[in-house]
């Protein structure tokens, strides 16, 4: 991947603010397929290759048919409402921070940054770990991609495209918009040709489920944490706003790239119920679409799609880790984290978060030679990581809704605006249900740690760290992460 960039010319580092920080407010440099790319190319990684087994492990059609529509319309909504506060709240950069700490102040503004850090280099070690385990299918030595071979594979990888990135951000963004055309390509073919092969009668087949999935309710409840896995990085464009060339387009490629990807996930997911009854979809091995396409037209398939799964899951790591650099570097630059995170080197890249994040992704990539935790579990926390950043993001929008601000000419008219906000908080609460106490407890035990960033950051700046609610917002992560330390401790809790 690193040798497929051509050199750029290096971007002018950002201005400095009032305080000699790193001023977020530069001039524009990406424009609206660079965003949309952004989207696409973040969105679709390793989730789509394992969607027909992950989906039918816990689900039939039916309930399959209705996770789709709630998750349809509680991410279009999402997606209205952040091209909504990109339009009246043009001056917030990296919104699913800055919106977060708009709304709460900022304490919780951290540490919405935070959680969307840790979930994007979390997924990153589980983006490694997907792609070797594909090339385990044609080098055998690379198993399950958490062999000894393979973590050295994945850490050159990391690092060959960690050098890659420090030569500039535009340049690393157009090579993501190239590998986002190229893994498009065994999406459509695969989608193509299961079309043809679908038939009526095998997706009819125990529509609603056997008995030994439970209730529709229990079955929908089972395809959420996959839902939003595989939609993660819908905040794509806005996070990176501040390098936008338009801000309009923020919005713009946020419903767009949703749009595509929504078109391209259900399609993969209900094709295959039609080549291979439920049953049968969630015995398969992941990457599931393999099988499935393999069924439908031999061999040769089954080789599209783990060639497809490696071209997706390179370009989908050089997006997070741009991503995930990004939500360190903004909320450094607005006080709340260390201001050596705000540096960036002469090519404009936020170098000291580059590193930080990679060294992380490095660290956990290690700790799989002896873990036993799979692919799905990164994942799975992954998602749960990113949960409370999206009802951040949902609820200011919400409220801004409800009780204006912000350039409302800009936006749309004020009772959309309540209906879809409003719609998106809710979609929010439900994830939260639907992930489960595991996750929840496991996501405090991750979020905790970030308090000791946090003061760091403030005494840095000679300022008090908490003030009035933050005290007991920080008193209800310390204590529900110890808990779930002890009940990690006791074996009553694992990942």
């Amino acid at each position: 991947m690193a040798t497929a960039a051509k050199p750029t010319m290096p971007l002018p580092p950002l201005p400095r603010a009032h305080d000699g920080s790193r001023s977020l407010a530069a001039p524009g440099r990406l424009g609206l397929g660079l965003l949309i790319a952004l989207v696409v190319g973040s969105i679709v990684g390793s989730g789509i290759f394992g969607l027909p087994q992950n989906m039918a492990a816990g689900a039939g059609a039916g309930a399959i048919l209705i996770g789709w529509a709630i998750t349809g319309v509680g991410m279009l909504m999402l997606a209205f409402t952040v091209q909504m506060l990109a339009l009246r709240k043009p001056e917030l950069d990296n919104g699913v921070y800055a919106y977060a700490r708009a709304l709460a102040g900022e304490y919780v503004g951290f540490n919405a940054a935070w959680g969307y850090w840790v979930s994007a280099w979390i997924g990153n070690v589980g983006y490694l770990v997907a792609a070797f385990a594909a090339l385990g299918y044609f080098v055998p030595a690379f198993g399950d991609g958490n062999t000894g071979a393979a973590v050295f594979g994945a850490s050159v990888v990391l690092w060959s495209v960690h050098a890659m990135v420090l030569r500039g951000i535009r340049g690393a963004t157009v090579l993501n918009a190239v590998v986002t055309m190229a893994k498009l390509l065994p999406l459509v073919v695969f989608i193509v040709l299961v079309a043809l092969a679908f038939r009526l009668e095998t997706f009819q087949l125990d529509f609603w489920g056997a008995p030994a999935l439970g209730s529709v309710l229990d079955q929908v409840r089972s395809t959420m944490l996959v839902t939003v896995w595989v939609f993660i990085g819908i905040e794509g464009a806005s996070v990176y706003s501040a390098r936008a060339a338009n801000r309009a387009d923020v919005g713009r490629a946020t419903v767009i790239g949703f749009l595509i990807c929504l078109a391209l996930l259900t399609s993969v997911s209900l094709l295959s119920l039609g080549v291979a009854t439920q049953p049968e979809l969630a015995a398969m091995k992941n990457p599931s679409m393999a099988p499935v396409l393999e069924r439908a037209v031999g061999t040769w398939g089954a080789v599209l799609v783990y060639v497809g799964l490696i071209v997706s899951v390179g370009g989908g790591f050089l997006a997070w880790m741009l991503l995930a650099a990004e939500s360190l570097f903004t909320p450094a630059g607005g006080g709340v984290m260390p201001r050596w995170l705000g540096e960036q080197n002469a090519n404009g890249v936020p170098a000291n978060a580059l590193w930080l994040t990679n060294g992380m992704v490095q660290l956990f990539l290690l700790v799989t030679l002896w873990s036993e935790a799979s692919y799905l579990a990164l994942i799975s926390l992954s998602t749960a990581m990113i949960l409370i950043p999206y009802l951040f993001t949902a609820a200011y929008g919400a409220r801004l809704a409800w009780t204006g601000g912000g350039d409302a000419k800009a936006a749309p008219s004020a009772r959309g605006a309540m209906v879809f906000t409003s719609i998106a908080t809710v979609y929010c609460v439900w994830l939260l249900y639907a992930a489960g106490l595991k996750y929840l407890l496991l996501s405090a035990l991750l979020y905790a740690p970030g308090a000791a960033v946090y003061v760091l950051a403030k005494k840095q700046r000679a300022q008090r760290p908490f003030t009035g609610r933050e005290w007991a917002v920080l008193a209800g992560l310390l204590l529900l992460g110890a808990a779930s330390a002890a009940m990690l401790w006791s074996g009553r809790l694992v990942l």
